[in-house]
């Protein structure tokens, strides 16, 4: 299971962002699936998985979503 929960992450996200506000999961799946790739293609970090990484920093704010 992947934690922080998709849940989780949309009402942080929503909280952090006056301007969005996420209803689905899909933004943060697109989101968290876009920076994996940018992972994996740079080779960074290979102790932990890309998709682990990428939502650990949608949580933390790290990247941000647009509209």
């Amino acid at each position: 299971m992947l934690h922080p929960s998709y849940s989780d992450l949309m009402t942080v996200i929503n909280e952090r962002n006056d301007d969005i506000n996420l209803k689905s999961r899909y933004s943060v799946i697109i989101a968290a699936a876009k920076r994996a790739r940018q992972l994996v293609e740079n080779h960074e970090n290979k102790d932990r998985k890309a998709i682990s990484i990428s939502v650990d920093e949608l949580y933390q704010g790290k990247i941000d979503i647009k509209k």
